[in-house]
């Protein structure tokens, strides 16, 4: 049997991959978005794919463009809100192929506060510490830039398994090689963040 990845079209995987995290409740109709690297082009979920369409996207709906002319798909009238964040990390990290924006349940309470999130599972030792991106204005090239910057100085990390950065009063953005690999760490991060929460009582 093929993993799923290789069963489905680019356009079919964020579908499945937009339905499986607000399914799982590991985004919120509020947002999120979803967007992968195939072959020099760029497929994205649609903007308001969560507080429209509660993740009931079709095929025809994921915004195509192309690597070489990422000007373009900055101008797609349907680009998600944090598009300039999806295209600057492409830009800046030819092997990251797939970017998962998310508002986990659990790792609402961190954000909140901005309290970063402390591996205490084993499965996320690779990730480290989660940290955040400097205060800036939401859905701008500035907060793009300095989410790259993160991730520039976790790049190890990011190389190893995925690179995770927490964004203030918001969600999580996490980088990876694949989109099976992203959803299994953002997977690991709200279970993860439960642990710590969890702290409080049993202390």
């Amino acid at each position: 049997m093929k993993p799923i990845a290789e069963r489905l079209t680019a356009p079919e995987l964020i579908v499945y991959a937009g339905k499986y995290i607000f399914d799982r409740g590991l985004t919120d109709p509020a947002g999120g978005n979803i967007s992968i690297r195939v072959n020099g082009r760029i497929y994205m979920s649609p903007s308001m794919a969560g507080t429209k369409y509660h993740w009931n996207i079709g095929e025809d709906d994921v915004v195509i463009g192309y690597e070489n002319d990422m000007e373009a798909l900055k101008k797609h009238p349907r680009i998600s809100r944090e598009g300039f964040t999806h295209i600057s990390i492409y830009q800046t990290f030819p092997y990251i192929n797939a970017i998962v924006h998310a508002h986990p349940k659990y790792v609402g309470a961190f954000v909140a506060q901005s309290k970063p999130i402390p591996p205490l599972m084993r499965a996320c030792d690779a990730l480290g510490v989660l940290e955040y991106h400097e205060p800036a204005e939401p859905y701008s090239q500035d907060q793009a830039n300095k989410i790259v910057k993160v991730l520039k100085k976790n790049e190890a990390r990011m190389k190893a398994k995925a690179g995770v950065v927490l964004m203030p009063r918001h969600g999580v953005i996490i980088a990876a090689e694949e989109l099976m690999i992203g959803l299994d760490v953002l997977e690991r991060v709200n279970a993860n963040a439960l642990v710590v929460l969890a702290q409080n009582f049993i202390n």
